[in-house]
């Protein structure tokens, strides 16, 4: 693998970059302490700027160890912090995806956008399948998932634990893959 992802990716609408130690605070008060942003997602929700921080080494690590990462999604308008996508390598050639948006940015898009991008983004690199997974309520995950392509492959029962809804208890998921 030796092709690299750009840092900076523009959308119509958004600005995905790397996230940066400047980022913390803007990260901790957006989404990532939010109760109800955080509450079907697989980490736990952030209690302190610390925790935000631990986000940017895990996201160092990532970007040293894979051709990408996390990234931080931002209005091309205002530069306003609207959420966070990614990649999540698990091979040269498969990688998971997911998004996490603030409340005031839910329902405009963005995810439907920023998704996009990573499916872009993804066949730049050589990945080959593309997943993700959503807990099975989570309608507005699923939709966004299908929107882009994404095919639902089946149930993974009692597969992911959300610590921010059932702590040390795994909830089912549904699993969406797309084969770039």
């Amino acid at each position: 693998m030796t092709a690299r992802a750009p840092e900076t990716i523009e959308t119509a609408r958004l600005v995905l970059h790397r996230p940066l130690e400047a980022d913390v605070e803007e990260i901790f008060a957006r989404y990532a302490s939010d109760v109800n942003v955080t509450r079907l997602l697989g980490w736990t929700r952030h209690e302190s700027l610390a925790d935000a921080r631990a986000f940017l080494a895990y996201s160092d690590v990532e970007w040293s160890r894979w051709p990408a990462g996390p990234y931080l999604v931002r209005s091309r308008t205002d530069g306003a912090l609207l959420g966070s996508t990614g990649l999540a390598f698990e091979t040269a050639y498969r990688a998971q995806t997911g998004y996490v948006f603030a409340r005031d940015a839910w329902g405009m898009g963005y995810a439907t956008e920023s998704l996009q991008a990573m499916i872009e983004l993804s066949r730049s690199l050589g990945v080959r399948r593309l997943y993700a997974v959503c807990h099975t309520g989570h309608s507005a995950s699923r939709h966004v998932l299908e929107k882009c392509g994404f095919l639902q492959e089946g149930v993974l029962h009692r597969h992911t634990e959300f610590p921010n809804l059932a702590p040390g208890d795994p909830c089912d998921v549904f699993c969406y893959a797309l084969l770039v």
